[in-house]
């Protein structure tokens, strides 16, 4: 892989161009984080590439190493993997919240004390998280309740 970096005083905008000789998995990955920057995210549903704006998303959930991510009224898969998304996410109020989910704090309703200092989220579409006592604190703390 080449990298060129062209710097232009007259350049109105940011230009990114990406030449290959094929469109391999790696480009595509590529891509999607470019995407990221621009406050979407690349997810596949029914064959079909979509770009979500991240605001729609809810929450992400690990499933057999498999990411699903989850907005109002639809359910897409990732091609990245958990750790990737709360990597890339994290500036944009996503928290990791346990092992499988990835969470949008403003999409968080409600929390509520669990068994063995866990919590349970209300998500803004209904669904119940658990949040592991690992990352409970951090939650609380993200949300200004500590």
């Amino acid at each position: 892989m080449k990298i060129e970096i062209m710097v232009d005083d007259k350049a109105d905008d940011l230009h990114i161009l990406v030449t290959c000789k094929h469109l391999t998995p790696d480009v595509e990955k590529l891509l999607e984080t470019l995407r990221m920057m621009n406050h979407q995210l690349t997810a596949r549903k029914n064959g079909e590439i979509y770009l979500l704006n991240i605001a729609e998303v809810i929450y992400i959930e690990s499933i057999d190493r498999k990411c699903f991510v989850y907005t109002s009224d639809e359910i897409y898969e990732s091609d990245f993997r958990l750790y990737e998304l709360e990597g890339q996410l994290e500036g944009f109020g996503f928290l990791r919240v346990s092992k499988s989910f990835l969470i949008h704090l403003p999409n968080v309703q409600s929390l509520k004390a669990d068994i063995n200092r866990k919590i349970r989220i209300t998500m803004s579409n209904g669904e119940q998280i658990i949040a592991s006592r690992q990352y409970a604190d951090e939650l609380k703390k993200r949300l200004g309740v500590i």
